[in-house]
């Protein structure tokens, strides 16, 4: 009789191609997505051990970290930048990798592009030199980041060396508030349990609360499972999987599609399968959050106040402290009413068309504060394409938001879309470590429509008060 597994379980061991005596296993990776920052230094090292790129057809490249978001069509300015994007785009033609780069159709965020085109398919092993890899876990698949010694790696081998997390699965269920999305639920799921809350696990998010979701909700939720340790985090696919899958580009057609449905259809996870960890959350506890400090463990309900020092792990005192202060706020106080200064939303969490057509419902008739720059980076040249054709970008425009064009944009503060110094900005990415988005730039993360709320008021605000 077949003991029960876990969805990780049935595709791990289906990778395996070797197992290490008391050591890691030799994994077999299916797709590997790749990017300027973290790939120059591994193709370096495989033109220095004259190696050739093993399987070129299974890896997808994209230029996303560095590219400014205004006038793509002209020469990078930042020299380091255009250094990176430059160097992806001969590597890509010396060893044969096709590339999505700038002017390219299907250019894009690394994480946006793979789902949208249909290179991500349930029951991969997938990697990337990026932390938020984790987003293609939405589709059932083992999904992770790796460093650039492992990307050489895997160009050389399309293996990788890995030793099999512990498994967690978090449940929640209910309905969820007006108002609150699933960038509030994963806030939410990384406040309660720490930024280190997962580490060592392969999460698995189920419920019927996350069955209710769309995918690209589910991304969101996927992509900042790494924000709490998490190698992977993943979900099981089902019949919203497979409606948002038929007819992209690079999905199976035809009698390949019934085929790979066949088995994309085995992949959940048994009853009585075993966790190491398991979490339940009732969904109707969650209202829209925000974070107050400088990791994305550090959030609360929008109602609710900074943690007091008395409500702080003696521990955790300094860090605390260090943390408000680099902010510019106080122990107990609340953060709603609190002056905005830039918007940014965009980024792989959310910079999809579900994320702009919410953003766009709200804000049509509406005039964002005199005081508040507004940035919307859409995630990929397809996303950008869908915004003007559904009349976003005018609404966008009317109401003072600037639509810009596909990267990572003010993410990080790697590119020209930087936060200045001492400036708030409400961001729907996944990071608000201290220069994250610039030196001594200040970051509150939340949900589209959250920020959507801060554009127009100018200040932090609950967003079931104005819908």
């Amino acid at each position: 009789m077949n003991m029960p597994k876990t969805l990780f379980e049935k595709i791990w061991e289906q990778h395996v191609v070797k197992t290490i005596d008391e050591g890691p296993s030799i994994l077999y990776v299916d797709k590997h997505f790749i990017h300027e920052v973290t790939s120059p230094q591994a193709f370096k090292g495989l033109e220095d051990r004259g190696l050739t790129v093993f399987r070129p057809e299974q890896i997808v490249a994209t230029a996303d970290h560095n590219v400014p978001t205004e006038n793509q069509h002209l020469p990078i300015k930042e020299a380091l930048s255009r250094l990176q994007v430059d160097t992806l785009e001969k590597n890509c033609l010396k060893f044969g990798v096709e590339l999505y780069g700038l002017g390219h159709p299907y250019q894009g965020i690394v994480h946006v592009i793979g789902p949208e085109m249909g290179f991500t398919q349930p029951g991969m092993t997938i990697v990337c030199g990026d932390s938020h890899t984790s987003t293609h876990g939405a589709f059932g698949t083992i999904a992770f980041g790796i460093g650039t010694s492992e990307v050489e790696m895997v160009l050389a081998t399309q293996c990788l060396m890995q030793t099999r997390p512990k498994l967690m699965r978090i449940n929640i269920d209910g309905e969820l508030h007006s108002g609150v999305l699933s960038k509030d639920i994963i806030l939410y799921i990384i406040a309660k349990i720490s930024a280190s809350g997962a580490t060592g696990y392969a999460v698995e998010y189920a419920g019927s609360t996350i069955r209710a979701l769309s995918m690209e909700a589910r991304m969101t939720i996927c992509n900042m499972s790494i924000e709490m340790g998490a190698r992977c985090g993943m979900i099981a696919p089902d019949e919203t999987t497979f409606s948002y899958m038929k007819g992209r580009p690079y999905v199976p057609q035809g009698n390949e599609w019934n085929r790979s449905l066949d088995y994309w259809k085995t992949l959940f996870t048994d009853p009585d399968a075993k966790f190491d960890a398991e979490l339940n959350i009732d969904a109707s506890v969650i209202e829209p959050m925000i974070t107050y400090g400088t990791n994305p463990g550090m959030g609360i309900g929008i109602s609710g106040h900074v943690p007091g020092l008395a409500e702080v792990e003696e521990k955790e005192k300094p860090s605390f402290e260090k943390s408000l202060q680099y902010m510019g706020l106080e122990p107990g106080m609340g953060i709603k009413g609190k002056k905005v200064d830039y918007v940014f939303i965009g980024s792989c969490t959310n910079s999809r068309i579900e994320d702009l057509r919410l953003v766009a419902s709200f804000v049509k008739g509406k005039q964002k504060a005199k005081d508040v720059q507004v940035w919307i980076v859409p995630g990929s040249k397809q996303v950008e394409k869908q915004a003007h054709l559904e009349g976003i970008d005018k609404i966008f425009e009317d109401a003072g938001f600037l639509l810009r064009q596909p990267g990572c944009s003010a993410c990080l503060g790697m590119n020209e879309d930087k936060i200045p110094a001492g400036k708030y900005c409400i961001s729907t990415s996944n990071r608000n470590f201290e220069g994250r988005q610039g030196p001594n730039a200040r970051t509150f993360l939340t949900s589209p429509l959250t920020a959507a709320a801060a554009a127009i008021t100018g200040r932090v605000t609950d967003i079931r008060e104005m819908i």
